[in-house]
Order: structure tokens, then sequence, then C-alpha cells
């Protein structure tokens, strides 16, 4: 009588030291961002805001929680060198969603605020990321969404 395969411990799905797969764990976590970022932009189009690009959330999201901040804060938050913020921040002044303004506490400085039409396009982001965010509950438990959220803080924090 021929015998069963042996069952494979849990960590044979995860690739082995030196390979390169899809279950590697930058690899899932790219695509997971490729997909989320696929259903917010075609959600704001439906809204009728398709030149809100998902990137824009990392200047927009922090302005939303304190408008008027310099550049170097707005960096901070975002989690993005000043270099990179200042090209998007370009961006997001062309498609009218910011302006800057001088700061009245250093005539060297600007600082960044939101316009009336990134002020109407707020509620729609805020819908979007609820109903989203329904999907991810439909999908995991309150706890594994903690924990998901905990592990995605500690990735963060990489060096």
């Amino acid at each position: 009588m021929a015998r069963a395969p042996a069952a494979k411990p849990a960590a044979a799905s995860e690739a082995s030291a030196g390979s390169v797969g899809r279950d590697d764990v930058g690899f899932l976590l790219a695509k997971a961002t490729q997909r989320w970022n696929e259903l917010l932009a075609s959600r704001f189009a439906a809204a009728g805001y398709a030149d809100v690009r998902p990137s824009y959330g990392s200047i927009l999201l922090p302005l939303y929680e304190e408008d008027g901040l310099r550049i170097g804060e707005l960096a901070r938050r975002a989690r993005l060198s000043k270099q990179t913020l200042t090209d998007l921040v370009r961006r997001l002044e062309r498609d009218g969603l910011v302006e800057r303004r001088p700061d009245p506490s250093d005539a060297r400085a600007s600082l960044i605020y939101l316009t009336p039409r990134s002020r109407r396009f707020e509620p729609v982001a805020a819908a979007t990321l609820a109903d989203l965010n329904r999907l991810v509950r439909a999908r995991l438990s309150s706890r594994r969404l903690g924990e998901l959220k905990t592990a995605l803080r500690l990735l963060m924090d990489l060096e």
C-alpha cells in the first residue's frame, strides 16, 4: 500500500531563502496596494473626480486633519521626502486641490492649504474609504483587521 505524502509544514508555502515568488511579503503588499488604488480611482471617477489620483491622499489626508501645513511638516506626516512631496504638491496645485500661501511667521516659507474643490472632494473620499473599509470588514474579523493594522504600522517603520 502506498503511503500518503507527508503534510508540508505551514512555513513551506513561504518562499525559501534566496528565492523570488508571488508569496513574497513585498509582492503581496504591492499587489494589495495596487488593487486598493484601483478601487479608489474607479470610485473617485464615478463620483466625478477622475483626475484625483489615489496618491494624492498622501497630501490630502494630513491636510484634512490640519489645514495650512508647511512642506516639511506635511512631508513628515505623509512619510515622504520633501522633494517627492514638493512634486506631488505641484500636481495638486495644478488640479486645483491645494494652494500655497505665504507663512505669516516666516517670509521664506509657505503653507499648503486645501481649496474649495478639495473640501468638496472630502465627503467623496470619506464615503469611498468607508465603502472600502466595509469590504475589508466583510473579509476580515475585527481581530484580524486589528492585527493587520498593527502589522502594517510596524512595517512602515522598517529600516
